[in-house]
């Protein structure tokens, strides 16, 4: 080889060099959200991270599709709801955790502690959420206003009902919000043909009433899911929402039953605050 094509051919292998070593550099580690890149969101829910039981209702919850339908981004302000035991924070956070920030806005009882020992336990996945109190009427700053590009809620619209409470929720979330924020709501949904019960005693709202709710505290509908649409519950059980799966409150009484029903009939709701665009 002429000494000017050997020079090509070195220039040419070191290149090749430089983006393969670019890309190892590039990869996204195991388990964690990257920048965006596809399938970021899938990584953290399919995290090993994620406790076996956790992970095992996933096929109840669909948190992939159900968060992409609410349109999530790596980079949003994130709200989320009173969390629990914080079943969705295992994956909100670590898809969050680079670009964007995420608020968990807890409910003060007896979670409380499990939920603030479970985020100090393991700073590298939840050393950047900002906790915060939604307990109305005195404390209803779930994050700055106007802040938020997105609040999530799962499966909290009855316990709200049941404390009177629930207008205030929703005002308290139109208000962290920016204009052209998402709200997306997901519970248990209740039987049309029958009366709302105002305290929601059952654990089943009936779908109208939560839209009913987002609009009066200003939000607008845009887009209805049936990704969490279970045809097998017929939501007239002795203890309620509380029978099926995962609570099983009637203990071993029918449970092979209730666990081939599998869990609550659910909606899933999209609403907009009026106004821009979030983000822009």
């Amino acid at each position: 080889m002429k000494p000017k094509a050997l020079r090509q051919a070195c220039s040419r292998a070191a290149l090749i060099a430089a983006l393969i070593a670019s890309t190892v550099v590039l990869r996204p580690r195991p388990g964690y959200a990257h920048d965006g890149a596809a399938g970021s969101l899938e990584q953290a829910v399919n995290s090993a991270s994620r406790r076996p039981k956790d992970r095992a209702r996933d096929n109840y919850r669909h948190p992939t599709e159900t968060l992409e339908f609410f349109g999530i981004k790596p980079d949003m302000t994130v709200v989320e709801i009173w969390p629990g035991g914080g079943w969705y924070t295992d994956i909100l956070a670590p898809y969050l955790r680079d670009r964007g920030k995420l608020y968990e806005a807890i409910q003060s009882g007896e979670n409380e502690a499990g939920y603030k020992k479970k985020l100090a336990d393991d700073p590298a996945r939840f050393g950047k959420i900002t906790v915060t109190e939604l307990a109305p009427p005195e404390k209803l700053d779930i994050a700055p206003a106007g802040s938020a590009d997105m609040v999530l809620t799962f499966r909290n619209v009855h316990n709200w009902m049941s404390r009177g409470y629930a207008d205030q929720v929703f005002k308290a979330m139109y208000t962290a919000l920016k204009p052209g924020g998402i709200l997306g709501v997901v519970e248990h949904r209740g039987d049309p043909a029958k009366p709302q019960d105002p305290k929601a005693a059952s654990g089943y709202v009936r779908e109208d009433k939560v839209i009913k709710l987002a609009e009066q505290a200003g939000f607008h509908l845009v887009a209805r899911s049936e990704i969490n649409a279970n045809p097998r519950d017929s939501k007239d059980y002795a203890k309620g929402v509380w029978t099926l799966p995962p609570s099983l409150r009637l203990g071993d009484t029918d449970k092979a039953k209730y666990l081939a029903i599998g869990e609550s009939d659910r909606m899933t709701l999209k609403f907009v605050k009026p106004g821009a665009t979030a983000g822009q």
